[in-house]
């Protein structure tokens, strides 16, 4: 078997290889938009092809900025289009990609991979851990109301728009790319989705309206774009570049008339719209779900990337059992910046790559992971203390589909 790169000449039979792997067929393009696949980079693309020359793989990477804790902006690959035709499975086809693609993104100078799973159990032995979560909020239209305004909450002074998704793609663009610089977790919508309408609405150019919420100056500095369906108001996400924005937006999807529930697809796990809500018990979480994972491949340039919130020093002994390689790394935080090098030391921690992949945003607590068996703690304190160092400025969160 052999493992290729794809060039433009091969994405027909690229598509039409991950689809059969997924017993799908790929859809008709259609003339107001692109499918998921139009926007693959086939300079990133892998084809597995076995000995009589028929395609039985594939696997392909986007070039993503992914936003670190402290606001920092990092090149990622984003993992996309993994597939193995059925007929080729468990004979290593999808481990040798694996191998063959992060080697590619090393080549690249990029320290970290990250992608959606389609399932949960795959990812983790190629060294990914699940980074983010994301939940589904489901609030009936008539418990909907609001709780009442404290002395001192910030009043907002801006204004809400209702426009066609045709006709506010580039305020779609442009208050997505504020929101995503700003936020841990979020991926760069490159402007060539957007012209292709690849993707998950609203980068789609599905039938939507959307809520545009304008500050106090009319500057966009938040959209929400929905559908409604058998008395369902449907959100697909909500981008707010801040709080007052947010809720201008969440109240205006509640106050809707003509449906019976509003169903916000993806909230953070730990936003605060259920405490605006006068019945807190009216917000039905659901859903809630793993979403990007992430990998690391330089431990070092990965750890010294991000901001950090907290001083102080641990001694992490990293295991990275796919790709054969194993480190000790001196982690020490001064004043926001770290400094991580090889040591000899005593390890106060021992972790796969994949659980370093899972603290790495601070959205999964370390002692969360002692306690699950997961990480060794070798000192009792040592928990505690990669809790308060790895803890993120704001809780990760992606909306990004790819």
């Amino acid at each position: 078997m052999e493992i290729r790169p794809t060039t433009d000449e091969d994405f027909e039979v690229f598509v039409a290889t991950v689809h059969t792997a997924f017993g799908q067929f790929p859809e008709t393009p259609v003339a107001d938009g692109g499918r998921w696949w139009s926007a693959l980079e086939m300079d990133r693309g892998l084809l597995a092809v076995a000995p009589d020359g028929k395609p039985v793989g594939t696997a392909a990477a986007y070039s993503f900025e992914l936003t670190l804790p402290g606001g920092t902006l990092v090149p990622a690959a984003g993992v996309t289009a993994v597939g193995v035709l059925p007929s080729h499975r468990r004979r290593g086809v999808l481990s040798a990609m694996m191998r063959h693609q992060l080697a590619e993104v090393r080549e690249r100078g990029e320290f970290l991979s990250v992608l959606l799973a389609s399932e949960a159990r795959i990812y983790g032995r190629y060294g990914y851990g699940p980074a983010t979560s994301t939940a589904r909020l489901t609030v009936p239209r008539h418990r909907a109301e609001p709780a009442e305004r404290r002395d001192g909450a910030a009043e907002d002074t801006g204004s809400v728009e209702v426009l066609p998704r045709a006709d506010c793609g580039e305020i779609l663009e442009a208050v997505y790319d504020r929101y995503r610089r700003a936020q841990p977790g979020a991926l760069s919508r490159p402007h060539r989705w957007w012209d292709l309408g690849a993707g998950q609405p609203p980068v789609s150019r599905a039938p939507r309206y959307v809520a545009v919420h304008r500050d106090a100056d009319g500057v966009a500095d938040g959209y929400a774009g929905y559908s409604t369906e058998s008395g369902t108001l449907t959100v697909d996400e909500t981008i707010a570049v801040g709080d007052a924005a947010f809720t201008a937006l969440a109240r205006y999807a509640l106050g809707h008339d003509l449906v019976s529930q509003v169903v916000f697809r993806h909230v953070p796990p730990e936003h605060p719209l259920r405490w605006q809500l006068a019945d807190i018990r009216a917000g039905e979480v659901g859903g809630h779900t793993d979403w990007l994972w992430a990998r690391l491949l330089d431990v070092p340039r990965a750890l010294t990337a991000r901001g950090w919130f907290t001083d102080g020093e641990l001694v992490l002994d990293v295991d990275d059992p796919f790709l054969g390689e194993h480190g000790r790394y001196l982690l020490t935080v001064r004043d926001g910046r770290a400094e991580c090098v090889a040591t000899d030391r005593r390890p106060d921690l021992s972790l796969d790559v994949r659980d370093l992949g899972s603290v790495y945003l601070g959205g999964t607590r370390p002692s969360t992971l002692v306690r699950a068996g997961h990480i060794r703690a070798h000192d009792p304190a040592a928990a505690a203390r990669a809790d308060a160092l790895f803890a993120s400025d704001l809780s990760p969160h992606c909306l990004h589909w790819f």
